[in-house]
């Protein structure tokens, strides 16, 4: 559903208001955390994450910025998911590496996807070379790779990693600068250093609560097969 919701975001509001609203995200996995990890979430990381959404609307929202409510309903749904998804895999454990668990996810996550798309939208259009490339891109690096890190980093921080998705459009932004001569404004510098200064409280609170939990709030360790046992008693 993440990917499916994103795309729709993307197709009906400017980038600026899809990523702010989608910034929400380290608040819900916050708060769903509480009933699901048995992991109640401190007043300041929910102020963090506040903070941090907060910085991402002054670096990117500009004054012209649109709204369309399905595209809203869109981004909210999918940051509500890769949330959902999120606290579960570090409640419920994986089975087997993170390479596998994504792989898994995207191609059964693609069969069910691929009906919907034929019947709303048929068959896609013979694609430009450029098509192609930007689709590679999607599927090698924005899709598998991206996937699989996010997985991994699961692993081995909570699911309070998803405070770093708040370093995403600080990412594009930046790279805006250096790569086009799109310069910061006051406005956007204050936004930057509140999503880097939410980014840093939030992941330092976390990896605390962490060390201070008991055992079933950590994050969750890859469960490996049992193999048979040598000299096992008949």
């Amino acid at each position: 559903m993440f990917f499916a919701l994103l795309f729709v975001a993307a197709a009906r509001l400017p980038g600026g208001v899809a990523a702010t609203v989608m910034s929400v995200q380290p608040l819900l996995v916050g708060l769903l955390a509480w009933p699901v990890l048995r992991r109640r979430p401190r007043p300041v990381q929910l102020a963090a994450a506040l903070a941090g959404s907060l910085g991402v609307g002054l670096l990117i929202l500009g004054p012209a910025a649109r709204l369309d409510a399905i595209g809203v309903a869109a981004a909210l749904g999918a940051a509500a998911s890769m949330a959902i998804g999120t606290v579960l895999i570090e409640r419920w454990g994986r089975v087997g590496t993170p390479l596998t668990l994504a792989a898994w996810q995207l191609a059964l996550g693609g069969l069910v996807l691929l009906p919907v798309a034929l019947a709303v939208e048929g068959l896609p259009p013979v694609p430009t070379l450029r098509n192609a490339a930007g689709f590679a891109y999607l599927i090698v690096i924005g899709t598998a790779l991206g996937y699989w890190l996010w997985v991994r980093g699961i692993g081995r921080l909570g699911a309070d990693v998803t405070f770093l998705s708040l370093l995403s459009p600080l990412t594009a932004t930046v790279l805006g600068a250096l790569l086009l001569g799109e310069w910061f404004s006051p406005v956007q510098t204050a936004g930057a250093l509140l999503i880097l200064a939410a980014t840093v409280l939030g992941m330092a609170l976390s990896r605390r609560a962490r060390t201070a939990g008991t055992p079933e709030q950590r994050p969750a360790r890859p469960v490996q097969p049992e193999g048979p046992r040598v000299g096992a008693s008949r």
